[in-house]
């Protein structure tokens, strides 16, 4: 591990100093006795430091840590705002030095050099710098990834992080055989490779990506982040690497890496400073290799508040009286990507207490919601999402998630379990609320029993928020707005919105994060008395309307007109529906 000072100052010193760290890990409560043990033993396995294996197993974050180590060792804790703003030493310390035992210099005097690290046993590195610089070292200590970053960005050789650690990869041929199985599995798991997957996801959680993307082509593997819905290419290792790269990834989901003809499925729980990042893993057969792509599931930044997904006063309160009727079906629909799981698992953790037995139906399941029962659909062993329904209706449940309606089977299922009593929340992968319902007839289901059993739908999408540091007000006239306009709006000339520039705060970009686009469609005895009589999706549309229905294309110039995203952004995401 980069940073690791193999032979400083003696094993026995080093294992004093680490009893020393988990004694007071133990005394503090920030590790559990278990997992400590655990690390210990797979430091000394590894030759390692326990300083820097707890926070690669996901057990401590790195800025925690380096607390910890400067209160048990009794010395100073170095900020990044006590970081240089220039480099020091550059024509006395050579930089490659300072990274490979990730040191960086703070401050010098004429008498004194003082230096952050991330590693209390340096005892050898101080010598030797003293002695070179003919100064006294005073040491400091700061979280690892903090000196990383901060080494970058101040002494760049002329190459990035990326380059280097390709550059320090051996890796022969881009194309290796079968029986090169064991070579190609000790290339991914060499330290090079290792580093270099791990830069690419941290990398990616840095930017707020939800996806990634790794495509291999014949002189090249792109990596391309998917951030706030916009696919964008990144650095990317060289092409020499990609079998190694690929393969290191199989490895970490527990996949085949000698299956290269059919796609693979799996799942990865990897630590990002000292976080537990989920990530769902799918592999495809390319003309060059293999295609992966990684979604990450990173629950720390998905906040489960109706609110924060970007509903207004009155939607919360519409799908608050919704999702608390005791029986019905309530869909969410938009196509994929547009956060209609992330909608459900908010509406069960409104509803979820201890009067009522919750049970999910997922493929696959994303997050780990308390105090609800969550199967995952499993269908090349024949567990299906019907299969799974039809048990899951014996276990007595008050709330029935289904992850997707897909087909006739599924619906029908959900049908009858509407009918006897239970509350059933599903998606559909259709464009408007009414368009579910004609998906649903087409599929099958008779409109009096849709008119029995529908309770309400909510259809969404995601637009990207405006930068609240670069956004500028420009006027649009109404004659561009009929799309948006809404019967009595007519007797405006012109329109105040706003559009996007690009700062350095959005990555030149112009947004920032996304929020919510809706149309919400409850079921009264007005519209079940039309959805009976189906009659085609117009007059079904028209019903809507007339009952309150506000459109998509309403909400989002609703959102332009407050600043909270652009007209052009509306137009690319809403105007199919």
């Amino acid at each position: 591990m980069e940073g690791d000072l193999v032979g400083t100052t003696g094993q026995d010193r080093t294992r004093e100093l680490e009893a020393a760290l988990a004694a007071s890990l133990a005394e503090e409560g920030h590790v559990d006795p278990d997992a400590l043990a655990r690390a210990q033993q797979l430091a000394e396995q590894e030759d390692s430091r326990l300083w820097h294996v707890l926070p690669r197993l996901g057990m401590i974050a790195e800025t925690q840590l380096a607390e910890t180590l400067a209160n048990t060792f009794d010395l100073p804790l170095a900020r990044v705002e006590d970081f240089p703003a220039e480099p020091l030493l550059v024509d006395r310390v050579n930089s490659r030095f300072l990274r490979k035992y990730s040191i960086l210099p703070l401050a010098e005097t004429s008498r004194t050099v003082t230096i952050a690290t991330a590693s209390p046993d340096c005892d050898y590195i101080v010598q030797a710098m003293g002695q070179a610089l003919d100064k006294k070292i005073k040491v400091t200590l700061a979280p690892l990834n903090e000196i990383q970053s901060a080494l970058d960005r101040l002494y760049d050789d002329g190459s990035t992080a990326m380059a280097r650690l390709a550059e320090a990869g051996e890796v022969g041929s881009t194309t290796l055989a079968m029986e090169d199985l064991e070579l190609l599995r000790d290339s991914a798991s060499g330290a090079p490779v290792v580093q270099l997957v791990n830069l690419i996801i941290e990398r990616a959680i840095e930017a707020g990506a939800s996806d990634i993307h790794l495509e291999p082509y014949e002189d090249q593997l792109v990596v391309r982040f998917r951030i706030d819905g916009i696919l964008k290419t990144v650095e990317s290792p060289p092409a020499r690497l990609r079998s190694a790269v690929i393969s290191r990834i199989k490895l970490m989901a527990n996949l085949d890496i000698g299956e290269r003809r059919l796609p693979q499925d799996g799942r990865i729980k990897h630590p990002v400073r000292g976080i537990p990042i989920d990530m769902r893993i799918s592999t495809m057969p390319a003309l060059s290799g293999e295609s992966v792509v990684l979604r990450i599931l990173d629950r720390s930044t998905v906040e489960l508040k109706l609110e924060s997904l970007g509903f207004g006063a009155d939607a919360c309160e519409k799908i608050d009286r919704l999702i608390r009727r005791p029986n019905g079906i309530i869909l969410v629909a938009g196509p994929t990507g547009s956060g209609k799981t992330t909608t459900l698992y908010t509406a069960l953790q409104m509803i979820n207490d201890d009067s009522r037995k919750i049970q999910t139906v997922e493929d696959p399941v994303e997050y780990q919601l308390p105090g609800i029962v969550q199967t995952q659909v499993r269908s090349n062993i024949g567990l299906g999402f019907a299969k799974v329904l039809r048990s899951t209706l014996r276990h007595d449940p008050d709330v029935i998630m289904v992850g997707e309606i897909r087909d006739l089977e599924t619906a029908e299922i959900a049908v009858q379990a509407a009918l006897t009593g239970h509350t059933v929340f599903s998606t559909v992968h259709t464009t408007s609320a009414v368009e579910s319902i004609t998906r649903l007839v087409d599929m099958g289901i008779k409109p009096y029993l849709l008119a029995a059993t529908l309770a309400g739908i909510i259809a969404q999408r995601l637009v990207r928020r405006l930068c609240n540091e670069c956004k500028t007000e420009v006027c649009v006239e109404a004659s561009r707005l009929g799309w948006a306009l809404e019967e009595g709006d007519g007797g405006k000339k012109t329109y105040t919105v706003w559009k996007a520039n690009g700062c350095d705060s959005c990555s030149q970009t112009g947004y920032r994060g996304r929020t919510a686009v809706y149309e919400i469609l409850t079921v009264d005895e007005a519209f079940q008395s039309d959805l009976s009589q189906f009659d085609g999706q117009p007059n079904l549309l028209r019903a809507a309307e007339k009952g309150g229905l506000r459109r998509l294309s309403h909400c989002g110039f609703d959102k332009a007109l407050k600043g909270e995203t652009s007209i052009e952004e509306v137009l690319r995401v809403v105007m199919d529906s």
